[in-house]
């Protein structure tokens, strides 16, 4: 069986790199400064954020691999599992590992908001790959979070320590914006490529089959997580991934309305509508007129 280690506290993960724990929900941990060597996969019950400083080996993230760089930040979320697995040797962790536990966050403006710093469930692929200058300033960030865990805890301890936080995944945040523009390679004609995802859908029998086409469908095809792909087409278009998809479904709408030999039920499953009044609803909404109102009006 697969050697999985689990840590359900942030005092267990703690413990594992023989670092003491000085606040029970959160820690800030210098990877270079532990005598611990890994070789296995890592369950982690609370939010997690690694910055590597060194190559060493193949991360191993779900089921993929990824050929970890220096200079790389990671993010995962509860439950998730990853671990540095390349030929069975063992390797030196370099870098800094930040953990916080969800009950730290409940109750606070971070708290509320977590679920808006969607790289915590991007794929290892997607992974921050931080200039010098940047890679400086989490470091300082981070830094700021381990000295006010060096002070003694008082009732200023967890404001303070979330507010920290929430600063290094702003600044994270920020070198994201910067990665979708500068990584022109990883993401050059996204949006084409989308549109030929689309376009082979619908003409395809899946809207029969499988229904409208969904965000995590179309990230999948494009081998991206739904959260990075939703992201990067807002980057592009200013549109969320859903909206643009439902942009296609009426432009698609409109073209197929010129058949009048096909009724506006036949296009809405077609289309992959479930129930024709939903296609008309929606189409009314986006076009302000009902599809039989279009239909008239195209041929007038």
């Amino acid at each position: 069986m697969e050697n999985i280690v689990r840590f359900d506290t942030v005092s267990e993960y703690n413990s594992y790199y023989n670092s003491d724990t000085q606040h029970p929900l959160v820690s800030v941990i210098d990877l270079s400064k532990s005598d611990r060597k890994i070789n296995v996969r890592m369950n982690f019950g609370f939010y997690t954020v690694f910055l590597k400083d060194v190559k060493c080996g193949n991360l191993r993230y779900g089921c993929n691999y990824y050929d970890y760089q220096e200079g790389t930040l990671v993010f995962l979320g509860p439950g998730q599992v990853m671990g540095i697995e390349d030929n069975g040797q063992l390797y030196q962790p370099q870098g800094y590992a930040l953990v916080f536990h969800p009950d730290l966050i409940r109750g606070t403006a971070l708290g509320r908001f977590i679920d808006d710093y969607t790289f915590f469930s991007y794929d290892v692929h997607e992974a921050l790959h931080l200039s010098e200058n940047e890679r400086k300033i989490i470091i300082d960030c981070l830094l700021k979070i381990k000295q006010e865990l060096d002070q003694p805890i008082d009732k200023y301890s967890k404001k303070l320590i979330v507010n920290n936080i929430e600063l290094f995944l702003n600044y994270c945040v920020r070198f994201y914006d910067r990665q979708f523009v500068t990584r022109d390679t990883a993401h050059k004609g996204i949006l084409e490529r989308f549109e030929t995802v689309l376009n082979n859908y619908f003409q395809s029998d899946k809207p029969q089959t499988m229904g409208l086409p969904s965000v995590g469908f179309c990230a999948e095809a494009l081998f991206l997580s739904a959260n990075y792909f939703g992201d990067l087409i807002k980057k592009e278009t200013g549109k969320s991934a859903q909206e643009y998809i439902q942009s296609k479904v009426i432009n698609t709408a409109k073209e197929k309305m010129f058949d009048r030999h096909k009724s506006v039920s036949e296009i809405a499953y077609e289309l992959g509508f479930k129930y024709p009044q939903h296609f008309s609803r929606s189409f009314k909404q986006h076009v302000g007129v009902s599809p039989n109102e279009y239909r008239i009006q195209s041929h007038s």
